[in-house]
């Protein structure tokens, strides 16, 4: 009797036991649970909702023509100033060519000018010296004139003489006169001529500078005709082949800067009381899993959320309006160090916890 009695309080003690320990267990793990909530509850800020972003830069030709060379592929990494695309430079070629015998002609015409201008000089000494000739041949003729005229009272000039001397005299007028129309003429062409030259080198007459600027921008049109790369990092979205017709402005291609990438965390509204710029940020991507951490920083917080910014903003004020939690994208500066060793491609998925123990 006394041993079928103790079978079963035999069978009882271990599933006490167990159950004991099971009951240890429980407590243990809320009183850890309860100590990590007291001391790192609260600290962090998380989300899932958060994306690789950078600044790509659109490569747009400058000039427009035909697509000569094209030395990149889709996905192939390049440096800032690399040649991408070479569009066909005949016709810069030979605008170049013009604008220098433009510059030839500007140069030589303004030497003409300064050449012109010892001759009108040299005229213009001529023209003063035919009037001071011209004076004294009138002041001769006046004198003459005079004097006969003196004369023709008492009968010791004849009449014939007193014409000549008044004829002499008329034509000296008319001499001095022309003379003084030629030094005025030869005056105006000088200082006409002046104008052109004057104030300046040859180097800075104004139309040799705008000969030269001409040729500048004949040159810069050439040079543009080779499309490089504005910035380091990925060729994405290529669309340009040899033989197209490239226009201004038209994108050919797009370059990703994979060693500036940052992310953009999409955080709740309810998150944000305590999250300052500076903080430090612990990232994880979709990409690499768990075992890579990136570390970054907050840059900023958008200016708005993205139901503001959508194309359709939401309506609050019409009466069948619902409360919906927003969220406000937050920027976070990402380690370059980091980048180098993991590269990130815009778009990829982003974990994001944001240290908000930090609140100076």
């Amino acid at each position: 009797m006394s041993d079928t009695a103790s079978a079963p309080a035999a069978r009882a003690n271990p599933r006490r036991r167990l159950l004991t320990i099971l009951a240890i267990v429980v407590v243990a793990g809320v009183v850890l649970y309860g100590v990590y909530a007291l001391l790192f509850a609260g600290r962090t800020v998380e989300t899932d909702n958060a994306y690789v972003g950078a600044d790509t830069a659109q490569v747009t030709p400058l000039v427009a023509g035909p697509v000569a060379k094209v030395f990149v592929r889709e996905t192939e990494m390049v440096k800032a100033g690399q040649p991408l695309v070479v569009l066909d430079d005949s016709d810069a070629r030979i605008a170049v060519e013009q604008a220098q015998a433009a510059l030839g002609q500007a140069e030589r015409k303004v030497r003409g000018y300064e050449a012109n201008d010892t001759a009108l000089g040299g005229q213009l000494a001529a023209r003063q010296a035919d009037l001071s000739r011209g004076r004294a041949d009138l002041d001769r003729a006046r004198t003459d004139l005079d004097r006969r005229q003196n004369l023709a009272a008492s009968g010791a000039v004849s009449g014939e003489e007193l014409t000549t001397a008044k004829n002499a005299y008329a034509s000296a007028q008319a001499e001095v006169a022309q003379a003084q129309a030629n030094l005025r003429a030869a005056q105006g062409s000088r200082e006409a001529n002046e104008v052109l030259i004057s104030g300046a080198s040859l180097e800075q007459n104004p139309e040799v500078a705008a000969a030269r600027a001409r040729l500048e921008a004949a040159n810069l049109a050439l040079s543009r005709t080779v499309v490089r790369a504005p910035i380091d990092g990925v060729v994405s979205k290529k669309t340009v082949q040899v033989g197209q017709q490239a226009s201004v402005g038209v994108p050919l291609m797009a370059i990703v800067p994979t060693s500036d990438a940052y992310v953009d965390a999409n955080f709740k509204e309810v998150q944000l009381q305590k999250v300052r710029i500076g903080q430090p940020v612990l990232l994880t991507s979709d990409l690499y899993g768990r075992a890579v951490k990136f570390h970054g920083l907050v840059k900023g917080l958008s200016g708005g959320t993205g139901s503001a910014f959508s194309l359709i903003p939401a309506q609050n004020a019409s009466g069948n309006w619902i409360k919906v939690v927003q969220r406000l994208p937050v920027r976070i500066q990402l380690d370059p160090r980091e980048l180098a060793q993991h590269p990130l491609r815009i778009g990829l998925s982003m974990k994001a916890a944001i240290d908000i123990s930090g609140q100076r």
